[in-house]
């Protein structure tokens, strides 16, 4: 049918996408403010993240292997709850992940040319709209450059670390400074970093034989990206310790500096770039295919649907979520940017662990603990966010709720 997206991924390209997603910017970014959160604490916080990401992971998983189409978790919420919770868990996450791509290409501008973050910033996002715009093989190929770069970089920076003298045993020690609070934010804010594997998901309609293909893509995408993330935290830790951790800028950099390997602080800040780029190309894959799924069902304009009759992807979605973004990379600010995208995308999340809890075991269910877990463990961490992050999430839920409230009164 013209406007059916065309199977192309196996799992080593699923999974790739899934890493590009993760192992992004957040590793570079997101160790700072969780320990300035966690103190001592942060690795219990980086557990507890990597714990709801797996029940999320194992949920979204079991969801899309059942509903291989494009759009994931709204998909999901509208089969399995309604259509009004399909249609909040679509709203926030476009909205919160429309924020996550323009954090993503600030990370590049600032990386790149700090100067000129914006700049560049915008003509990332046009760059990677083109790219994406000619097909999803060559996106593929692209994550699967950047994921072999960012690993490599990281790979060398954990070894240096581990073998400086600069390491102390005793800084990985849980002080009196780790609060349950503290904790809880942390691991909220670590969540940002992990936020990716679903993009497999919202691809469902472009992977080949999804029932077997998903199912074991998400949970190896994400297995992958804790362990590097436990790896590079654990490292820096022992170098830097949490004051140390809490205090520093560009805290990979730092560590890399506080070995005296300077000759690898530019390789890292170049890391730094590329991984930024990965996340906002899987950032705008998954954005633009939640869109066409909530404009084939004219929650947003169906004229969004449609599907390039060559090229075989959302080409309307795809332009309008790059045109967005460009603007919002033009002129947001990068802090605000991570805490609204992580409430966003919590509560998508929530959204999909409920909808799992009501799959019957002929459909294949994962046990009840995990969905459990996973609604529990994102509201809990939702709400432990920073205070602005939570009031504007809140609020941007409560107008997605308002719309479609309207729209449903003047179509009745």
């Amino acid at each position: 049918m013209p406007d059916e997206l065309k199977r192309r991924l196996g799992v080593p390209d699923a999974v790739l996408i899934g890493l590009g997603a993760m192992i992004g910017a957040g590793i570079f970014a997101s160790l700072a403010p969780a320990a300035r959160a966690a103190g001592s604490g942060l690795l219990i916080g980086l557990a507890l993240a990597g714990v709801v990401a797996y029940c999320n992971a194992t949920s979204s998983a079991r969801l899309a292997a059942l509903y291989p189409a494009s759009g994931g978790t709204y998909v999901y919420g509208r089969e399995r709850l309604g259509a009004f919770w399909g249609y909040l868990a679509g709203w926030a996450f476009v909205v919160g992940k429309t924020a996550s791509c323009a954090a993503m290409a600030l990370t590049v501008g600032s990386y790149i040319w700090p100067g000129q973050a914006h700049t560049v910033a915008v003509a990332a996002v046009v760059a990677l709209t083109a790219l994406n715009y000619t097909g999803v093989q060559k996106s593929a190929l692209l994550t699967r450059i950047i994921v072999a770069v960012v690993f490599a970089v990281l790979a060398a920076l954990v070894a240096a670390l581990l073998t400086s003298g600069a390491v102390d045993t005793a800084r990985l020690g849980v002080g009196s400074d780790a609060t349950f609070g503290g904790v809880l934010q942390a691991a909220g804010l670590l969540f940002f970093a992990f936020a990716g594997y679903a993009r497999i998901a919202t691809l469902g309609e472009e992977v080949r034989v999804p029932a077997r293909t998903i199912p074991r893509a998400i949970p190896l995408a994400l297995a992958i990206t804790l362990i590097a993330y436990a790896a590079v935290s654990v490292s820096v830790l022992l170098v830097l310790g949490p004051d140390g951790l809490a205090a520093a800028g560009a805290p990979l950099m730092d560590a890399a500096r506080a070995t005296g390997a300077n000759w690898l602080v530019p390789v890292v800040q170049a890391g730094a770039a590329v991984a930024a780029l990965g996340s906002l190309l899987a950032l705008v894959l998954g954005v633009s295919r939640t869109t066409l799924a909530m404009a084939r069902d004219h929650h947003l304009p169906h004229a969004l649907a449609a599907v390039h009759p060559k090229f075989k992807v959302p080409h309307r979605a795809e332009l309008l979520v790059g045109a967005v973004v460009a603007t919002a990379a033009a002129t947001s600010d990068l802090r605000a940017a991570i805490g609204f995208s992580s409430f966003g995308v919590l509560a998508y999340y929530a959204v999909a662990n409920a909808s799992a809890f009501t799959l019957t075991r002929a459909e294949g269910r994962p046990a009840r603990i995990i969905p459990v877990v996973g609604l529990a463990g994102c509201l809990v961490l939702a709400f432990a966010l920073p205070l602005p992050s939570v009031l504007t999430g809140t609020a941007v839920l409560l107008a997605g709720a308002t719309v479609y409230g309207l729209r449903r009164r003047s179509t009745a």
